[in-house]
């Protein structure tokens, strides 16, 4: 198996991990993930989560607010070493997050490494989504 079929192999990972994460199931996150410090996510509401732990609560509380979508990898393209791996593409679909739907169509960078023999991801970065950023003022003044 090559390289490029483990790394379409992570990627479908963490996209199952995301819409599982939609559905309110955080849990599959922390497999498809790197562990250590140096894993980041830039996430389309803005900002920059740093190491493993951040990361994976940056997700959690998504899950807590999260009532459904699905969410999926389009026009995927794959760069690989022999331990790194840069993808891109598009996220298309939609997230309903506090009952709120919004479209996802936006431009996506994964990095992935290989961590112990396996592919995971490392750096999750796209680009702002207008419609989540509404959700969250919404949310924001209601509260």
């Amino acid at each position: 198996m090559s390289n490029l079929d483990d790394i379409r192999r992570a990627s479908a990972t963490f996209y199952s991990a995301l819409n599982s994460m939609a559905r309110g199931d955080d849990g599959p996150m922390q497999s498809a993930w790197a562990k250590g410090d140096s894993v980041s996510a830039q996430h389309p509401i803005g900002g920059r989560d740093t190491g493993y732990d951040t990361v994976m609560a940056s997700f959690g509380k998504v899950a807590q607010i999260a009532g459904g979508g699905e969410i999926s990898l389009k026009d995927q393209s794959i760069t690989a070493g022999s331990d790194m791996a840069v993808e891109t593409g598009k996220e298309v679909g939609t997230l309903i997050l506090a009952g709120h739907e919004a479209r996802i169509d936006q431009r996506v960078t994964n990095v992935y490494q290989r961590q112990g023999g396996t592919w995971k991801l490392a750096h999750h970065h796209t680009d702002l989504s207008p419609d989540l950023l509404d959700i969250l003022e919404k949310l924001t003044k209601a509260a």
